[in-house]
């Protein structure tokens, strides 16, 4: 039986104090009943022997101490979940949005999700194709993995989210492919963007697209990647589904969180971000991967901005050390007109050697990505030689060098928003920019695959 309390405290922005409770366990769901009869949700965040700290998901305006009504609802937040939510869009806390009628659950699921038990996972080992050459190339993608793209303020992190959601595909499989896409925290303009794009282009029939709005509450923002996620393991584990979850922008997220942690007098941890930071984001990223005896998987791209380009800040530290890696754009490419603007030379997928090679991507992927970062590693030592030295102090091979960064950088990396590159393209891209090299220089490729790949023009 649900009991009734008109024992509030307390009310203190989002946050309301409830005494004199029984048996309310911490984030509870729970209503408040205004005495005109409106309804407000609220959360359960804080439970201290007879009282309660709740948090609102909407204003605490109009609230009357003496005369509203609590209740506790005995659950936690859940998400009604079916397959009719591919091709729809919700707010953050799973309402459509897109004026269609209302979702027919299946069942309803807890968005904390359940832990995935170490020993049922399985190792990610296919790979997953963006049509990106810079990340299909160079730090694969594989399903199953988390791998986070680190960006800065005003770097094009949403186009390139946009694309991942459009253009991803595991190849080789018939099971079917969705896309879960979490837009926390961005403006009406921004969701607009994301909203047309998929719809535009036909994503949007197999994808399920949330999206949180700046103005809207704090706690809800914390809600939405969950409610992405919950529905993701739905769609994987349920219906055998291989689901691409993409959340932007975990920054916005991290604010919410240190919001809510302020509002509750916390003992702050670095740069005023709560102490649990790491173990409230351990809870998310885990939730992807692969289950040994499940056809589906959860593979993630969480994005997120890093406060004053600085990757040592707390959001993307603590990110790195969940994740598999990470993509990181860079502004001097953004600013040279290079789009994507990603930096091969700094970005990093651990799982890169598990989803390539001969029944995969190609047998000479390994290779030819091994000899790409080398080239281009070289190319930019010898570009910045010549700008302190000039060219005349370069050698004839360190003048072929900067010329395959310069061609590598526009070729390779600079594809654009909306060119879709198969793998094979890129590794053919790939080659056709080694053959500016002298053939002596290819040290990290077998003779057998420069005789059977490079274009009969090229490295002598």
């Amino acid at each position: 039986m649900i009991k009734e309390y008109k024992t509030i405290q307390e009310v203190n922005g989002p946050l309301m104090i409830v005494k004199n409770v029984e048996g309310v366990a911490y984030d509870e769901l729970a209503e408040i009943e205004l005495p005109n009869g409106e309804k407000r949700r609220c959360k359960v965040l804080e439970v201290n022997k007879d009282r309660a700290v709740v948090q609102l998901f909407e204003s605490s305006t109009g609230i009357n101490l003496a005369e509203s009504k609590v209740r506790f609802l005995g659950h936690s937040l859940e998400l009604g979940v079916s397959e009719d939510m591919l091709g729809r869009v919700f707010d953050g806390m799973g309402k459509p949005i897109d004026g269609g009628p209302d979702i027919l659950p299946e069942k309803y699921l807890d968005i904390n999700g359940l832990p995935m038990n170490p020993a049922a996972r399985d190792y990610p080992s296919e790979f997953i194709q963006t049509g990106i050459s810079a990340i299909d190339g160079l730090n694969t993608l594989v399903r199953g993995q988390k791998l986070p793209i680190f960006s800065g303020s005003g770097l094009p992190h949403a186009s390139l989210a946009a694309q991942i959601a459009r253009q991803a595909k595991v190849r080789g499989t018939d099971s079917p492919f969705a896309v879960v896409f979490a837009a926390v925290g961005i403006t009406f303009e921004e969701s607009e963007y994301f909203v047309q794009e998929f719809k535009i282009t036909g994503a949007i029939d197999r994808t399920v697209l949330f999206t949180n709005l700046a103005n809207d509450p704090a706690v809800e923002r914390i809600a939405t990647p969950r409610m992405a996620l919950t529905a993701a393991e739905y769609l994987a584990f349920e219906k055998g589904m291989h689901v691409l979850v993409i959340i932007t922008d975990i920054t916005n997220y991290a604010e919410a969180l240190r919001e809510i942690s302020a509002a509750k007098k916390e003992v702050p941890g670095r740069r005023g971000y709560p102490g649990y930071l790491y173990t409230d984001f351990a809870t998310m990223y885990e939730r992807a991967g692969r289950r040994i005896g499940k056809e589906g998987s959860i593979t993630m791209i969480p994005i997120l901005t890093m406060p004053e380009d600085d990757i040592t800040h707390p959001i993307p530290d603590l990110t790195g050390y969940i994740t598999e890696g990470q993509i990181i754009l860079s502004r001097e490419l953004y600013n040279k007109n290079v789009l994507p603007p990603i930096d091969v030379s700094s970005s990093l997928s651990r799982l890169k050697d598990k989803g390539i090679g001969e029944g995969k991507t190609r047998e000479d992927h390994s290779g030819t990505m091994n000899q790409l970062f080398a080239a281009y590693s070289a190319g930019k030592d010898a570009r910045e030689l010549m700008t302190i030295l000039g060219e005349a102090a370069l050698s004839d091979t360190d003048k072929l060098f900067a010329k395959f960064a310069e061609a590598f950088e526009n070729e390779y990396i600079g594809q654009g928003s909306s060119t879709n590159r198969s793998i094979e393209e890129t590794l053919d891209i790939g080659w056709k920019l080694l053959s500016i090299l002298p053939r002596t220089e290819l040290k990290r490729i077998k003779e057998e695959y420069i005789d059977k790949y490079m274009p009969k023009t090229g490295a002598q």
